[in-house]
């Protein structure tokens, strides 16, 4: 029996995991879990599981203990089958509130750097040796233009508060709130069809879900403006990858910054490798120092709640 395992983690150490086992007097075990088959090996026995990428599935959770948790570091849970969690008797808890200001700092980065063009001027000076600033097309004003956030959760309130002394027009869809909850914070909610027409940038911010596995699809992709930009730092499977290829090479689109896809690590062969107009991350949004100083820190204390029988924080299942 193993009291705590990591099945996978990218911080480069887990002294606070470790710390609460020692204190509690329970085993503990790291690995790095990519497949199915080392995740069971893995959490063999585990009574707490803490889960970064590993894939949780049935077969992973029947491996646990009885009456085990599931903790996954960070927001999303979609790599942890909670159907069969439920099932099988095993807690499953999120971490939501480690890093929203770091995900937004990044979201916003991403975005202004689309609508400035900085990767193409950058790209041109260093090819071209120098350019006219029109040379590229039009750059348009800050307080003539429409963002979009699908969602609004802590990530999509701190991207408006971010964007909000730009000048910018923010609208938002999002069936989980009200107009007058989103009015103070200077967020017009509207239906996402009306939002994909007008919104000349477009940044992610929903979990994933059955429901809305693909929202941006070739068909939702051709309500948009044309020239529109879209950030992704929630979920990959938001979007159709091969849509959202096709939008940027006829041009539909004219840039994405994408931090998230729908299969990590990106595939070599992906098309989204061949476009210029795509600004890729490595799924680092969440990556500050002090972010996951605060997220190792909270799924610990989690983990020693878990173990010593005390209500869970964040439990999702």
């Amino acid at each position: 029996m193993t009291g705590i395992v990591v099945t996978d983690q990218a911080f480069g150490g887990v002294e606070r995991e470790r710390a609460v086992a020692d204190r509690l007097g329970v085993p503990f075990a790291e690995h790095f879990c990519t497949t199915e088959d080392e995740t069971v090996e893995a959490v063999a026995g585990a009574d707490v599981a803490l889960v970064n990428f590993a894939p949780v599935t049935r077969r992973v959770l029947e491996a646990l203990a009885p009456g085990a948790t599931v903790i996954r570091y960070g927001i999303g849970y979609d790599n942890v089958d909670v159907e069969a969690a439920r099932e099988l008797g095993v807690a499953v808890c999120n971490v939501p509130d480690y890093g929203a200001d770091t995900v937004a700092d990044h979201t916003v980065a991403s975005l202004l750097a689309l609508l400035r063009r900085l990767k193409p001027y950058d790209t041109a000076v260093r090819q071209r040796g120098w350019l006219k600033a029109g040379d590229l097309g039009t750059v348009r004003g800050f307080t003539e233009t429409t963002v979009g956030l699908v969602g609004t959760g802590r990530i999509g309130r701190a991207v408006a508060e971010r964007l909000r002394p730009f000048g910018f027009r923010i609208v938002a869809s999002d069936p989980f709130v009200s107009a007058e909850q989103l009015a103070p914070l200077g967020i017009e909610l509207v239906p996402l069809d009306e939002l994909l027409s007008s919104a000349h940038a477009l940044s992610l911010h929903a979990p994933l879900t059955p429901e809305n596995q693909h929202l941006l699809d070739a068909t939702s992709i051709e309500r948009m403006l044309p020239g529109a930009v879209i950030v992704n730092t929630s979920r990959g499977g938001l979007i159709d990858t091969a849509a959202l290829a096709e939008a940027l090479r006829s041009g539909k689109l004219a840039a994405a910054a994408l931090d998230v896809f729908e299969e990590e690590p990106l595939a070599e062969d992906s098309p989204l490798r061949e476009l210029d107009t795509v600004t890729l991350t490595p799924h680092a949004a969440f990556f500050s120092d002090t972010s996951l100083a605060a997220l190792q820190r909270l799924a610990a204390e989690e983990a020693e709640r878990a173990l010593t029988g005390q209500p869970l924080r964040c439990r999702v299942a």
